[in-house]
């Protein structure tokens, strides 16, 4: 009977253990931690031997340098975007320029980028400061660090390099005993590093029962709470040493008050005095003198002395205005501004030429009113302002600019670098609609005005910004041939609406009067520019805190204007 009870319950019981292996060992496989590494490379994202990861602050980002000959190398794009966009690089003349206050720094690309040149003077770098692969351009990380504030530790196996642009406080914690990093929060996810007992860890994330830690060495991971202890803030100093150029721009006391003076042919002071005659406050005068005549730097001149010694005589600066707004009507064809920019001797000519000017003339600033730049010329417009502006600041002369209300299509004027190493941007606040814009409308309403305001001050200080406003306006007409519009000054208004018999009333939305009639299938429109509306225009002005006013030009003006400006001014 016990044999037949033992025979019956040995298999039954070897049934259980052979179970309770298979579930022990799927209770072990279940809860065990993985003891799989990860493939740190392809946790990079390394292909190549001489890529090298950037984790950047406290983030693994898609950009890679490269090493060569043990420096590392940045592409220019990554520059751009984390360092400095202030590079200017010209790759028909492989060239690579960097523009202080004072000098134009150049790096000749490829073999003899070991030699930079400071106003044409050469110094030895001990290294290659920039190549071409390809296309792609590469700057050295070291050479960066001339104008960029920012610190880097690059680590091998595999190569990766941790790179810091702000500093201050941050959570760290230790290791209480050894463990691993892992790739994502979970025992089963691989290792990326082991970690050692008393290891510090910069803690970046908490969560319930995982932590996103960085280690000393750059490698980002999870690590179980159980393993951190002694949490507490540190603060990363900054140790670079790296100092801003200061760029010491001309400053005005008080507000501008600047009047447009078009003119076509030379003039003297007797012929500034009658336009001057009716004006109030204006304390700057900017003449149309200087014309853009061809693609190699040339320009044509109807500067005259008297006409600054007579504004000199009635306290009046004289900024002398450069344009290409006439040049294809005076000279035939529109200005290349590639051809002309994008040359540095083409760029040094037209410099050196406003400067002898500037010198001849006495004059006390310059206003750069280039209309025209498309964006495949942007780049190089600013480098011009760039090399322009050593020239002014050392005479002590102003360097103003004037600009488009911000937009997409004109981003490429590029207004946060104007307003770096520019004296003053001038907004031209008018041609919201403009003939050929496609629609009937203001010419400078009220939103309009503001939103350039504030849009400019994004990027440019406050102190810099003058505002032009227009004394002209437009009339609209919309018939069966189409639409057309016609210049109305603000001086023959009042003649516009008697004629017309018309009687305009405040459109609040536009902050203007506004008018209109219809003669058989043609309908006429009107937003005027009278007092009232540039009255609102300077409350907002005002309001903004910017430097002054500009006005588009002497001559169309109601002279009451001028009270009304004049009011702002002693505000």
């Amino acid at each position: 009977m016990k044999k037949r009870v033992v025979t019956v319950l040995v298999p039954i019981v070897l049934i259980f253990i052979v179970i309770a292996a298979a579930l022990g060992s799927k209770l072990v496989e279940r809860y065990s931690y993985s003891k799989n590494r990860a493939d740190l490379a392809e946790y990079f994202g390394v292909t190549q031997a001489d890529d090298v990861a950037m984790v950047v602050q406290d983030a693994i980002v898609d950009e890679k340098a490269k090493r060569r000959d043990n420096v590392v190398y940045f592409t220019l794009s990554t520059v751009e975007r984390y360092f400095t966009d202030r590079f200017y690089v010209n790759s028909v003349e492989q060239v690579l320029l960097f523009t202080t206050d004072t000098d134009v720094i150049q790096i000749n690309i490829g073999d003899g980028s070991n030699v930079m040149y400071v106003s044409g003077a050469g110094q030895e770098l001990g290294y290659k400061a920039a190549f071409y692969e390809g296309e792609t351009l590469y700057i050295a990380a070291d050479y960066v660090k001339r104008y960029a504030n920012f610190e880097y530790q690059v680590y091998e196996a595999p190569l990766h390099m941790q790179v810091y642009t702000q500093w201050g406080s941050y959570t760290v914690a230790e290791i209480g005993r050894k463990t691993a990093l892992r790739y994502q929060g979970g025992i089963k996810s691989d290792i990326l590093v082991d970690l050692a007992a008393g290891d510090t860890v910069t803690v970046l994330e908490r969560m319930e029962n995982w932590s996103k830690v960085k280690t000393a060495d750059a490698f980002i991971g999870y690590v179980e709470n159980k393993f951190l202890k002694s949490e507490q803030q540190a603060e990363r100093l900054c140790n670079t040493g790296f100092q801003e150029i200061v760029y010491n721009n001309v400053r005005k006391e008080g507000k501008i008050n600047l009047a447009f003076h078009q003119v076509f042919e030379e003039v003297g002071g007797d012929y500034l005095a009658a336009a001057l005659a009716p004006t109030r406050t204006v304390n700057v005068v900017s003449p149309t003198w200087f014309r853009l005549s061809s693609n190699s730097g040339e320009f044509v001149s109807i500067a005259n002395a008297s006409y600054v010694a007579k504004a000199h005589d009635m306290g009046i600066e004289v900024w002398a205005l450069v344009t290409d707004v006439d040049s294809a009507d005076m000279f035939g064809a529109e200005i290349d501004f590639v051809q002309l920019l994008s040359s540095a001797s083409n760029r040094r000519y037209l410099i050196d030429g406003l400067m002898a000017q500037v010198d001849y003339y006495g004059l006390d600033g310059l206003n750069i009113d280039f209309e025209k730049v498309r964006s495949d010329s942007g780049i190089h417009f600013v480098q011009f302002l760039r090399e322009l502006s050593i020239e002014t600041r050392k005479r002590g002369v102003v360097l103003s600019v004037d600009n488009y209300v911000p937009s997409d299509y004109t981003a490429h004027y590029n207004r946060k670098e104007q307003g770096i190493i520019a004296d003053f941007i001038i907004i031209m606040g008018y041609d919201e609609h403009y003939v050929g814009g496609g629609a009937a409308g203001s010419n400078a309403s009220i939103t309009f005005v503001e939103d350039g305001i504030v849009n400019t001050k994004d990027v440019v200080p406050a102190e810099k910004i003058i505002n032009a406003i227009p004394f002209y306006t437009r009339v609209w007409e919309s018939g069966p041939d189409g639409l057309r519009a016609s210049t109305l000054t603000m001086n023959a208004q009042a003649d516009w609406v008697s004629r017309n018999g018309v009687t305009p009333a405040w459109a609040d939305e536009f902050c203007q009067n506004y008018a209109e009639y219809q003669v058989n299938d043609t309908l006429y429109q009107c937003w005027l520019e009278d007092i009232e509306s540039i009255r609102v225009k300077l409350q907002v002005m005002q309001s903004q805190g910017i430097k002054g006013v500009a006005s588009w030009k002497l001559g169309l003006e109601v002279p009451a204007v001028w009270d009304v400006i004049a009011d702002y001014m002693a505000q």
